[in-house]
């Protein structure tokens, strides 16, 4: 691989298969309550254009920015300086097939904390996996 300036690191992407109907999916990431539930706490508002924060616990308030709205498939929005999220949801049948999508990684890219992207995007790739997972168990109750 060259090393061209500001490479781009791969998105993290999970997908999981959850027993509850879309509706239920899409409640739980498109409302506050739902995504403080497996989340974050946060003043999240399903609007285009919502600027919000996510209380990332010793890192602070990480300002975020609504992107898309898509009800009951696809939600997308800004975190902090260079990263966006966004859950896309498919029906199949009385199950939901969810992947959450964090892109934005860069090689040369560092936080806000000054940590490099290569190095956050490995803890955080682990770190989704456990978050997916309480999400599943959040909306398969």
């Amino acid at each position: 691989m060259s090393d061209t300036m500001n490479a781009k690191l791969p998105d993290i992407r999970q997908t999981q298969i959850y027993n509850a109907p879309i509706e239920k999916v899409w409640a739980a990431v498109s409302t506050s309550e739902g995504i403080a539930a497996w989340f974050m706490p946060n003043d999240f508002e399903p609007v285009v254009g919502h600027e919000f924060h996510l209380e990332a616990g010793p890192f602070g308030k990480s300002p975020c920015k609504v992107t898309e709205i898509d009800p009951p498939n696809r939600l997308s929005f800004n975190w902090g300086k260079d990263w966006t999220l966004t859950f896309e949801l498919i029906r199949q049948g009385d199950q939901t097939e969810f992947t959450l999508i964090h892109s934005g990684w860069s090689a040369e890219g560092v936080t806000e904390f000054g940590q490099p992207h290569a190095v956050v995007r490995e803890n955080m790739n682990g770190g989704w996996i456990g978050m997916v997972r309480k999400l599943g168990e959040y909306v398969e109750r």
